[in-house]
């Protein structure tokens, strides 16, 4: 298969190969790694630091995937992500962890959670408490759009360098992430892994 170019945002790249080489995502989780954030939008690495062989060999066992980001509660990783003791409300749980490489999913979700709303709103065949527990609340979509926007600014306050940098690594992480719960899952984003604020 001959090579091509994949377009992020305004910038091509060349197609990655099929097999994302152990050393391509270490990498990888190390550009990114700096410019991971809590439910709340904050900073969990203060200074850039890459991560030695041991490192990234406890992240991956003290941490398990979820839709638009990482969690690092015990049980649930135990369990390989199947064991939540909270129901998966990740925007208001401690143990949620995201990074600009969940950015598409991020934004899908709160499309989601948006066209959600408006349907059970219009929605006249349920109870008024079946509404009411099936509607995203306000809480969560503003907690959302909080966090949109925090990975955004911290994108956006990056060199034209730095963002091409973990524009690679966003496409290598993608790319070797595969994520199999049980848990409700949002629809997969669109093939364009636009990490640039919409206009």
């Amino acid at each position: 298969m001959g090579s091509g170019l994949r377009v992020f945002g305004q910038f091509q790249y060349p197609t990655p190969p099929l097999r994302v080489t152990e050393k391509r995502t270490r990498q990888a989780v190390d550009r990114l790694v700096t410019h991971q954030f809590d439910r709340n939008g904050n900073r969990l690495w203060a200074q850039a630091k890459a991560l030695l062989d041991h490192g990234h060999a406890r992240m991956r066992i003290r941490q398990v995937a979820v839709p638009f980001g990482i969690c690092v509660e015990p049980g649930n990783v135990k369990a390989g992500g199947h064991a939540c003791p909270f129901r998966f409300r990740c925007l208001g749980c401690d143990r949620f962890r995201t990074d600009p490489s969940y950015l598409p999913d991020l934004r899908v979700y709160l499309d989601t959670l948006l066209r959600n709303r408006e349907r059970l709103a219009a929605a006249s065949e349920l109870d008024d408490w079946a509404r009411t527990e099936a509607t995203p609340s306000d809480e969560e979509i503003n907690r959302l759009r909080h966090l949109i926007r925090r990975v955004e600014t911290d994108l956006d306050s990056l060199t034209l360098e730095d963002r091409e940098e973990i524009r690679e690594a966003t496409a290598t992480l993608r790319k070797s992430r595969t994520v199999q719960l049980g848990m409700p899952t949002v629809r997969p984003p669109a093939a364009s892994l636009r990490l640039d604020r919409d206009a």
